[in-house]
């Protein structure tokens, strides 16, 4: 059995809760029923929060810690595509959806965004409506706003 730390940080006017084993960071997010198999230990995860407050103060604009995730072919697909959006940029669902070579599937690349386990790290923040509006967002979308603000 793997085991798996936590803690949090205050980003913006959310709590996130971060989880993370020996290896890698594997979750942050606002839903705190994840932390159910973790032990809170906050020097296990000091880099990572260390690296978000270096994002949320503009003196990062990407990650370099490493990063796990379990998902499925289609979330992987989608995820490897939310990395290449650039710092500042944004990207529509059905843009997602062309890059990742599924130009049909865009109800389930919406559905593979709102299943990231990793936010911040993974920019699913950056992915916007057709219309040019904001769009569910795990962490509220007072926090997408602050996000895209932020990487202007």
């Amino acid at each position: 059995m793997t085991i798996m730390y936590y803690d949090s940080i205050r980003f913006f006017d959310v709590e996130l809760y971060l989880i993370a084993t020996e290896q890698a960071l594997i979750y942050v997010g606002t839903d705190k029923k994840r932390l159910l198999n973790a032990t809170q230990n906050a020097k296990k995860l000091n880099k990572y929060k260390t690296a978000i407050r270096a994002y949320q103060n503009k003196e990062i604009v990407a990650f370099d810690f490493p990063i796990e995730l379990t998902a499925s072919n289609l979330q992987m697909e989608v995820f490897e595509a939310l990395k290449t959006i650039p710092y500042g940029e944004t990207r529509t669902y059905t843009e997602i959806a062309e890059q990742i070579k599924r130009p049909k599937a865009v109800r389930a690349v919406g559905a593979a965004i709102g299943k990231n386990p990793l936010l911040v790290v993974i920019p699913c923040h950056r992915v916007i409506g057709k219309n040019g509006k904001l769009t569910g967002f795990s962490g509220g979308l007072s926090m997408k706003k602050s996000l895209l603000t932020l990487e202007k």
